[in-house]
C-alpha cells in the first residue's frame, strides 16, 4: 500500500524547464547533457581568460611597485593560484557541480555557502564592470561614443549570447579564439623583434616615484595581495568544467589535460597577461601618457600595435577590435557565472527561482551601476579589499579538499543536496569568518605595516589553519545531516521521477523528501519553503531551536516564519534598490547639467529623491513577499483538497472491493466448514483403527489430516478478512511491546531475528491486531530469507526509529526480494506468489495499518531482500501501560 501519486505540486516556467537555456544552474550537470568533448569544454573555459583587467592589474602593480616587486608577486601569486585551484577544478569536474555546490559540501553547509555565493557574484559583476568600462573607453576613443552610452552598449550586447547558455558560449569561444590569440601575441613578438631595448627598460623600471629599484618586502606583499583577488577566477572555470564527460580509460589523458589546463592552467596564460600589462603600461608612460590613462587597456594596445602598423588609423582600429573582442569573450563568461551565482543565492534566501535569465539581467544591471560609479578609477583598491575575503573563502575550501578529505575527516565525495546537508558547517564557516576578520584588521593597519601589506596571504593562512583544526576537533560530524533512506538508495534505473515537479532526473540529482514522503529533485528540495527541514530534525528539536536563545515566550510573540520573511523582504529590497539606483545614476550621467545648474545641486536632489523612494521600495518588497505567500498558500490548499479527494475516491473503491470480497469469502467459508469438519472427524476415527494397519495407510491418513488443517486455517483467514474488526486502541510503548513479543516471533522460524529498537515513543494501537500484522510481516520475511539462504544464512532485522511525529517500524530481510510487478500488487486481496494460500495476509496487514492511521511502504529488489516500512503516528504519553 504505497502512498498514492499526487499531481505535480510545482511547475516551472518554460525557460527553467529547458535545460539548454537553464544549464542546470542549481543542480548537478546531468550526464545526458554533457555532450561536449574535453577539448571544446577546455577551449570554452580558457576563452574566459581574455579579460583585459589582467593587463590593467599588471600595469598598476608595475607602476606602483616597480618591475622587480611586481614580477615576483605575479610569479608567487600565479603559483598560489595554480595550487589552490587544482583540487577545486578536479572535484568540480569529477562530480559535475559548480563552485557553489562544491562549497556546500566542502565544509560550509547548505545555508553557510550562501555568503560565498554573494562573494562569487560580486567577483563576476566587478570584473564585468571593469571589462565594460574598458570597452566603453575604446568606443569613445575610436568613434566618439559617450562613456555612458558605451557602458550601456557593452552591457546589452552580452545578453543574447549569454541567455542561450553554454551551448552558444562554446560556439562563440571556438570561433573567436584563433583571432584573439593572433591579435594578442603579434604585438609582443614585434616589440621583442623591433625594439628589444624596450624590454630592458621595462625590467629596470623602478616605479613612478623611482624608489622601487630592488626588492621591497612591503611592496611585494601589497602586490601579492592584489594578485590573490584573482584566485576566485576558478569559479568561472568550474562553471564550464562541470560539463566535462565522465572520465574513462579511453579519455583519461584528454580528461586530465582539460581539467589541468582549463582549471588551474588558466593562470599560466593569465599570469603572462598580467606581466605583459606591466610592459605596456611602462611603454605608454614612457610615450608621454599620464599614468591614469596609461592603465587603460585601449591605450596600452594602441601603444603595442604601433610596433605592428605604421598608420595611426590602422593602429586605432586594430586596438579597438582587439579590446571589443576580448571584452565580449570575457563578459559572456562573467555574466553567465554571475547568473549562476545569483540563482544559487536567491533560491536559498527566497525559496524562489524565476530562472537564470532573470539573474543574468540583474547581474548586468549591478555591473552597469558600478561602471556609472567609475569603478575603473579605483581598480587597485577594490581588488585589494576584495582579495581579503576571497582568499579566506578559498582557504577554507582548500583545507577541506587538500587536507581533510585525504585524512578522511570529511566525506570523500561532495554532497550538495539540501536534504542531506546541515544548514551550517563550522569547518568552512568558522575558518572563513576568522580569516576574513584577521585580514580586514590587518588591512586597516591595526597589526602593523607588514601585516597590512600581506593581509590577503594572512587571510588564507588563518582560514586554512582554523578550518583544519575545527574539522579535526569535530571529527567531520557536521558534513552530512542524514543518509539517504534504504528504499531510495536501492531504487533502480538511471533516472528517477521527481514527484513534486513531475520531471525525471538522474539519480545523483535526487533525494527523498520525508515531508512529502516522495522522491524529490535537488531543485524542488531547494525551493521547498514549508518543510522547515523536518527530514533533518525532530519536532522536539525544532521547538528547541526556536526558543533556544530567546525562550518560548519570545517565540510566541513573533509571527510564524518571521526570520525567513524578513530575509526575503531584505533581498527583494536590495534587488529593487539596485535597479532604482542604476536608473537614477544612469539618468544623472546622461543629462548634462547646464552652466546655470550646479552639478552639486543635481547630486543632492537625486540623492534625496532616491532616499525618499526607499520606503516605498520597502513597502513594495513586503507586499510582494506577502502576495507570494498568499498565492503559495492558496495553491497548496488546492493541492491538499485534490489530494484528499483522490484519497477519498481510492478509499471508496477499496472499501467496495473489500466488501464484495468479504461477502464472497464469508459465504464460501461457511459452506466449506461443514464438509471439512466431517472429513476431520472421519480421519480421526480411521486413525483409531487396530494397530495392524499398514504404515502406508497411516501415512496417507496423516497427510490427509494436515491438508484438512491447512484448509481450515485458510477458511479462518477468509472469515477474519470478511469481518471488520473492532479496534481497542490504547497507548503502547512500541519498543518494549516488540521485545515482549520477540520470543514468539523467533519461534516462527529458524531464521535469525535481530532487534534494533531506537524510537522510545508511544503509539495509539490495538496490541492484538497490531500483533497479527507484525506476525504476518515477520513470517513472510523469514520465509523469503530461508528460501534465498537454505544453508541458514537468512536474516531478518526488526527496527524502530523516531522521525518527527511518526514512528517507523521496519522489517528488513535478505531474502529473495520482489520484482516491480509483485511489489506493486502485493497488497491486493487474493494476490499471492505462493502455490498455497489465498493471498490475504498482506492485504490484512494493510487494513490493520490503515485502521491505525498509518502507512506501509515496500522497497525491494530481486535477490537483494526487502524492506517493509510501517509508519504509525506517535503520541506523547508518559507512564502509560505497555499493553
Amino acid at each position: 500500500m504505497e502512498t498514492p501519486r499526487l499531481p505535480a505540486l510545482r511547475s516551472y516556467h518554460s525557460w527553467i524547464a529547458n535545460e539548454t537555456l537553464e544549464d542546470y544552474s542549481l543542480r548537478y550537470a546531468a550526464q545526458s547533457f554533457r555532450r561536449w568533448s574535453p577539448f571544446v569544454i577546455s577551449n570554452t573555459a580558457l576563452g574566459g581568460i581574455s579579460f583585459l583587467a589582467l593587463e590593467a592589474i599588471g600595469g598598476a602593480l608595475t607602476l606602483s611597485y616597480g618591475f622587480t616587486n611586481a614580477a615576483l608577486a605575479i610569479l608567487v601569486g600565479s603559483i598560489f593560484i595554480f595550487v589552490t585551484n587544482l583540487p577545486i577544478s578536479y572535484y568540480s569536474s569529477r562530480y559535475n557541480i559548480d563552485l557553489d555546490l562544491l562549497t556546500r559540501g566542502a565544509g560550509f553547509g547548505y545555508i553557510g555557502s550562501t555568503i560565498t555565493s554573494l562573494i562569487y557574484a560580486s567577483f563576476t559583476f566587478i570584473f564585468f564592470a571593469l571589462e565594460g568600462a574598458i570597452m566603453a573607453q575604446a568606443l569613445k576613443l575610436y568613434a566618439g561614443v559617450p562613456l555612458v552610452v558605451g557602458y550601456i552598449v557593452s552591457s546589452l550586447i552580452i545578453i543574447p549570447v549569454t541567455m542561450m547558455g553554454v551551448t552558444m558560449i562554446s560556439r562563440l569561444q571556438l570561433v573567436t579564439q584563433p583571432l584573439w590569440l593572433l591579435m594578442m601575441i603579434v604585438p609582443f613578438v614585434m616589440i621583442i623583434w623591433k625594439q628589444p631595448e624596450d624590454i630592458v627598460a621595462w625590467t629596470n623600471f623602478a616605479g613612478l616615484d623611482g624608489s622601487k629599484t630592488g626588492f621591497n618586502s612591503l611592496a611585494f606583499g601589497a602586490a601579492v595581495s592584489v594578485m590573490c583577488s584573482l584566485v576566485v577566477q576558478v569559479g568561472e572555470q568550474a562553471d564550464y568544467l562541470r560539463f566535462l564527460p565522465n572520465k574513462t580509460p579511453e579519455n583519461r589523458v584528454r580528461w586530465w589535460s582539460a581539467v589541468v589546463m582549463a582549471g588551474p592552467g588558466w593562470i599560466i596564460i593569465g599570469g603572462l597577461k598580467v606581466l605583459c600589462g606591466g610592459l605596456l603600461a611602462v611603454l605608454a608612460v614612457s610615450g608621454g601618457l599620464p599614468p591614469a590613462v596609461a592603465l587603460e587597456p585601449i591605450h596600452m594596445y594602441i601603444t603595442a600595435y604601433r610596433y605592428v602598423f605604421d598608420d595611426a588609423a590602422t593602429v586605432l582600429l586594430a586596438a579597438t577590435v582587439f579590446v571589443i573582442l576580448s571584452q565580449v569573450k570575457i563578459n559572456v563568461t562573467n555574466a553567465y557565472a554571475g547568473s549562476l551565482a545569483w540563482s544559487n543565492f536567491f533560491s536559498r534566501v527566497t525559496h524562489y527561482h524565476p530562472g537564470r535569465v532573470v539573474w543574468l539581467v540583474f547581474n548586468i544591471l549591478i555591473s552597469l551601476l558600478l561602471m556609472l560609479l567609475g569603478i575603473f578609477q579605483t581598480l587597485e583598491l577594490v581588488l585589494a579589499v576584495y582579495s581579503n575575503i576571497a582568499t579566506a573563502w578559498i582557504g577554507a575550501i582548500f583545507a577541506d579538499l587538500w587536507v581533510l578529505k585525504p585524512l578522511k575527516v570529511s566525506p570523500s565525495f561532495i554532497e550538495f543536496k539540501r536534504a542531506h546537508l546541515p544548514n551550517f558547517n563550522p569547518v568552512g564557516c568558522g575558518g572563513m569568518a576568522f580569516g576574513s576578520l584577521v585580514s580586514i584588521v590587518a588591512f586597516n593597519g591595526l597589526l602593523g605595516p607588514v601585516a597590512q601589506a600581506y593581509s590577503a596571504p594572512l587571510s588564507f593562512v588563518a582560514s586554512f589553519s582554523l578550518a583544519i583544526l575545527i574539522g579535526i576537533a569535530t571529527r567531520g560530524r557536521y558534513y552530512i545531516a542524514r543518509q539517504p533512506p534504504p528504499h531510495i538508495a536501492g531504487m533502480q534505473g538511471p533516472a528517477l521521477r521527481c514527484e513534486i515537479c513531475d520531471h525525471s532526473y538522474e539519480r545523483e540529482d535526487m533525494a527523498y523528501c520525508s515531508f512529502y514522503e516522495r522522491p524529490i529533485c535537488s531543485l524542488c528540495c531547494s525551493l521547498e519553503a514549508h518543510c522547515h527541514d523536518v527530514c533533518k530534525k525532530s519536532s522536539a528539536a525544532i521547538e528547541t531551536s526556536r526558543s533556544h536563545y530567546f525562550g518560548p515566550g519570545f517565540s510566541r510573540m513573533l509571527a510564524p516564519h518571521m526570520p525567513q520573511r524578513l530575509l526575503k523582504v531584505g533581498s527583494l529590497l536590495l534587488a529593487l534598490s539596485v535597479v532604482a539606483g542604476a536608473l537614477f545614476l544612469l539618468t544623472y550621467r546622461l543629462v548634462e547639467p547646464g552652466a546655470d545648474v550646479p552639478r552639486l545641486e543635481n547630486d543632492a536632489l537625486l540623492l534625496r529623491v532616491f532616499l525618499a523612494l526607499l520606503p516605498l521600495l520597502a513597502v513594495g518588497a513586503w507586499w510582494i513577499v506577502l502576495s507570494n505567500e498568499s498565492r503559495e498558500l492558496a495553491q497548496r490548499n488546492l493541492v491538499a483538497s485534490l489530494e484528499k479527494l483522490r484519497d477519498a475516491q481510492g478509499e471508496l473503491a477499496r472499501t467496495e472491493r473489500l466488501a464484495t470480497i468479504g461477502q464472497i469469502t464469508a459465504t464460501v467459508s461457511h459452506e466449506l466448514r461443514n464438509p471439512l469438519g466431517s472429513l476431520m472427524a472421519s480421519v480421526a476415527v480411521l486413525k483409531r483403527t487396530p494397530p495392524d494397519t499398514s504404515p502406508g495407510v497411516r501415512g496417507e491418513l496423516d497427510r490427509i489430516q494436515r491438508n484438512i488443517e491447512r484448509c481450515a486455517r485458510i477458511i479462518e483467514d477468509l472469515l477474519q478478512f470478511s469481518r471488520r474488526p473492532r479496534m481497542a486502541l490504547a497507548p503502547l510503548a512500541i519498543d518494549s511491546w516488540i521485545e515482549q513479543n520477540a520470543a514468539d516471533l523467533r519461534a516462527l522460524s529458524d531464521v535469525s531475528l535481530d532487534l534494533d529498537l531506537r524510537s522510545g515513543r508511544f503509539i495509539q494501537a490495538d496490541g492484538e491486531r497490531l500483533r497479527q500484522a507484525l506476525v504476518n510481516l515477520v513470517q513472510n520475511a523469514m520465509q523469503a530469507a530461508a528460501e534465498q539462504h537454505p544453508a541458514g544464512e537468512g536474516k531478518v532485522v526488526l527496527s524502530t526509529e523516531n522521525i518527527g511525529d511518526v514512528v517507523r517500524l521496519s522489517v528488513i530481510d535478505n531474502g529473495v526480494g520482489m520484482t516491480e510487478e509483485v511489489r506493486a500488487r502485493v497488497f491486493e486481496p487474493l494476490f499471492s506468489t505462493k502455490t498455497f494460500g489465498v493471498g490475504l495476509g498482506m492485504a490484512h496487514v494493510a487494513r490493520i495499518v490503515e485502521r491505525h492511521a498509518g502507512t506501509i511502504v515496500i522497497s525491494s529488489q530481486p535477490g537483494k531482500g526487502s524492506n517493509i516500512e510501517v509508519r504509525l503516528p506517535a503520541r506523547e504519553m508518559e507512564g502509560a501501560d505497555n499493553g
